[in-house]
């Protein structure tokens, strides 16, 4: 291990690293954050998500069963949208955070399905610094999710609490 090792988030960014996250201060209302990489749902990931959750529902899992349903094929579970969505979102958003503390206004207006690439971009809709502890404040976003045809299959609405890069100003 060399002599100038460091595991301070601070100091690595410093170092030209990816800075990951974001402090209170860097963001601004209305800005815009495409993330990357986009990801394309296997089946795999479907079924693996919906076992290890214990989802067993067949819309999901038996290709049988969804050739019926008004689909006509297996459904992505919504859950595993939304999850895929927030990690996504971490590296510009809450790689910083202290807490998420909400998730609002969660809805899924069209079906995800096997073979879909999904794009995340998040909104920044309002900060508030933090009253009662200077060091903080709290971020409210807007989160949609896209799939290969630019349509949109879930969005939500969170609030993060990230600190402060300089509490003291």
């Amino acid at each position: 291990m060399s002599d100038d090792f460091t595991t301070d988030q601070r100091e690595r960014e410093a170092s030209g690293g990816h800075a990951y996250g974001r402090y209170f201060e860097e963001f601004e209302e209305g800005a815009v954050y495409k993330h990357w990489p986009a990801k394309t749902v296997t089946e795999s990931d479907d079924h693996l998500f919906c076992l290890i959750t214990m989802n067993h529902h067949p819309l999901h899992l038996n290709d049988v069963y969804a050739a019926q349903s008004q689909q006509k094929r297996n459904v992505v579970v919504g859950p595993l949208v939304y999850s895929l969505a927030l990690g996504m979102s971490v590296s510009d958003i809450s790689g910083k955070a202290i807490a998420n503390l909400a998730t609002e206004e969660l809805s899924h207006p069209n079906p995800v399905f096997h073979g879909d690439t999904l794009f995340v971009e998040t909104e920044v809709l309002s900060k508030k610094a933090s009253a009662s502890k200077p060091d903080r404040g709290v971020v409210k976003v807007h989160t949609k999710v896209l799939n290969q045809d630019g349509v949109l299959v879930a969005e939500f609405k969170r609030l993060v609490l990230v600190p402060k890069k300089n509490p003291g100003a």
